[in-house]
C-alpha cells in the first residue's frame, strides 16, 4: 500500500521540529539544518499559514503541492505566482493569478 503524499509548509516544519526537539533533546545535523532554514525563510506564523493554504486551495485548479509553495513564497506579483504553475501541464488564467495575489496580500 502506498502512502498518499504530503505537503508541507516551512511553518510546519518548523512546529514539527520544534516538538521533535523538545521530546529528544537533541535533533540530527539534517533536522537541524532544516529547522534553521525553516526559521529564517518561514515568514507566517502556523496557525496564518494553514489558514492561506485553505484559502488558496479555493482557487481553481489549485493543487496542495502548488498552494503549500506559494505559502512558503508570498508572491506579490502575477509573475511569481505563474512562476510557481511554469512546469504544470496547465496554467492559471489571469483572474485566478490576481486572486492568489491578492489572497496573499491579505497575510502580508
Amino acid at each position: 500500500m502506498e502512502e498518499e503524499e504530503q505537503y508541507l509548509t516551512l511553518a510546519e516544519i518548523k512546529a514539527l521540529l520544534e516538538v521533535e526537539e523538545r521530546q529528544r533533546k537533541d535533533l540530527s545535523h539534517e533536522q537541524r539544518y532544516a529547522l534553521v532554514h525553516a526559521e529564517t525563510f518561514g515568514r507566517l506564523p502556523q496557525d496564518q499559514t494553514s489558514a492561506l493554504l485553505a484559502d488558496l486551495l479555493q482557487v481553481e485548479m489549485m493543487t496542495p503541492g502548488n498552494a503549500a509553495k506559494l505559502a512558503d513564497l508570498l508572491p506579490t506579483h502575477s509573475d511569481d505566482v505563474r512562476a510557481v504553475f511554469a512546469k504544470e501541464r496547465f496554467s492559471l488564467s489571469k483572474e485566478d493569478v490576481d486572486k492568489v495575489v491578492q489572497i496573499v496580500a491579505k497575510y502580508l
